[in-house]
């Protein structure tokens, strides 16, 4: 049993990557370190259970990335993503700070391989984590341990107080009993409000109860709201989420990354009423995947059908559950429940509008459409080779953008823009700082270490104070 009487230096609120960064560095700072995860053991970890890869600057070739990826690509790349919707400062301090994230984490005993090649197109800029995110959240819970970090899951944390800024202690729920614990320092890395289907309809109404919840079913936003309404200042479009094209056919929570569905750009894609409604090879899909779900979101019954033929199946990761497939576009139609006449005519139009190219599917190449609204920009081949397959689609959030502010010390600004004296935040609870919208692949791990190393540093620096 934790001794609740006990006056800790660090509590740290999450238990997913970003919380166990903030307090391993908290604890190899000589801090006393409490840690609340609100999931049973089995499902400790956040969201961070489901990752499996980590987006790291590199000036060289390093075990496990090939050739460079340097801080201006990388800006280049998230700006673009955002839209320019972040901070600049904010994040290209994250952008430099990520090529010593995978040496932390392997620090604490997190393995690497080499990176993958083929349909992700993530060699070159994404490290990923031997065995996936379950063996990550498990390795740094060793080292947790290791290192005498107090851990408790089960452990809902439900109210901060907080005063003038400073925060003393927090009602917990600590396998169904009320208790309280009381610290120097707080670091929120709690995640952000996707699971919370209430709070969701407040922005999105009933289309919120169509959304697939990609992670934790634990992400309800409590701590988030709690500091919201005792003056921390807010930054993030409460509207925007990381969300992808998921299988419609996927657990409506829980489902992880397999259930995503990568066939988008080498499709066409039509909503409930059969039209095409964005330009599925706008760009390669690290960088366009997570525009989707929000897109898809948008359409009526939040619902779609990517469709394309056998030229194309090879391209793409393949689906946990099986596509429709069929000899014929009506026979397709008829098996998604799609209006035939309608999908035949769409495929007709798009077949007539591609123009001759070159195929290149790991990077934008010439193959487009002409005269068509929206166009293919990429990869537009004609779909006319059977038998075809298609793919239900739903959106499939991962997390919401709605956040704490924070500066360029991981700390908590409150709503007059002074730092709060001891409160920190890490991970998605502070993402809506560098994403406005969009996403970019592994930039969710680089967040919550960079910024779970920085929290963690400053609460230690906190308490020695």
């Amino acid at each position: 049993m934790p001794d609740f009487a006990r006056l800790y230096d660090v509590l740290v609120v999450g238990g997913g990557n970003a919380a166990l960064c903030a307090a391993i560095t908290a604890r190899r700072a000589g801090a006393s370190v409490i840690l609340c995860e609100a999931s049973p053991p089995p499902m400790r970890g956040g969201n961070s259970r489901h990752t499996r890869n980590l987006r790291a600057l590199h000036p060289g070739p390093t075990q496990v990335l090939t050739d460079s990826y340097l801080e201006e690509e990388y800006w280049d790349d998230l700006n673009r993503v955002t839209g320019g919707k972040t901070n600049e400062e904010l994040a290209r301090m994250c952008i430099r700070a990520s090529q010593h994230a995978p040496d932390f984490l392997a620090s604490c005993g997190v393995v690497f391989q080499p990176s993958l090649s083929g349909t992700l197109s993530l060699s070159r800029t994404n490290a990923f984590f031997l065995g996936g995110g379950k063996a990550l959240v498990n390795a740094l819970y060793r080292e947790a341990t290791k290192l005498g970090i107090v851990l408790l899951t089960d452990t809902e944390v439900q109210h901060i107080q907080v005063d003038d800024g400073f925060a003393s202690e927090a009602i917990i729920s600590h396998c169904g009993f009320p208790q309280r614990i009381r610290f120097k320092a707080l670091v929120a890395a709690s995640g952000g409000f996707q699971a919370n289907r209430n709070w969701l309809r407040e922005y999105w109404g009933d289309a919120a109860d169509n959304f697939q919840i990609r992670g934790t079913p634990y992400a309800q936003g409590t701590i988030l709201k709690d500091l919201l309404a005792q003056g921390v200042q807010q930054v993030g479009d409460p509207t925007q989420f990381h969300a992808v094209a998921n299988d419609a056919r996927a657990p409506m929570e829980d489902g992880g990354l397999a259930m995503r569905l990568d066939c988008v750009p080498f499709s066409l894609v039509v909503n409930r009423d059969v039209e095409r409604f964005y330009d599925e090879g706008e760009d390669v899909w690290p960088k366009r995947y997570a525009i989707w779900g929000r897109l898809i979101a948008q359409q009526p019954g939040q619902i779609a059908l990517a469709v394309t033929d056998s030229k194309a199946v090879m391209n793409f990761l393949p689906s946990v559950y099986p596509p429709y497939k069929a000899d014929s576009i009506a026979e397709i139609a008829a098996q998604a429940g799609f209006d035939v006449a309608k999908l035949e005519k769409v495929v007709a139009d798009f077949n007539a509008a591609v123009r001759p190219g070159t195929f290149t599917p790991m990077v934008p190449d010439d193959c487009r459409t002409e005269g068509l609204v929206p166009p293919k920009s990429h990869w537009a081949r004609r779909i006319d080779t059977p038998p075809y397959y298609a793919y239900p689609l739903r959106p499939g959030i991962t997390f919401t953008f709605l956040s704490v502010k924070v500066n360029d010390q991981a700390r908590v600004l409150m709503a007059d823009g002074k730092p709060s004296a001891n409160m920190f935040a890490s991970g998605e609870i502070m993402s809506g700082n560098i994403l406005g919208q969009g996403y970019l692949a592994g930039f969710g791990m680089t967040l919550g270490t960079v910024f779970g190393r920085l929290a963690g540093e400053g609460a230690a620096r906190h308490v020695r104070n």
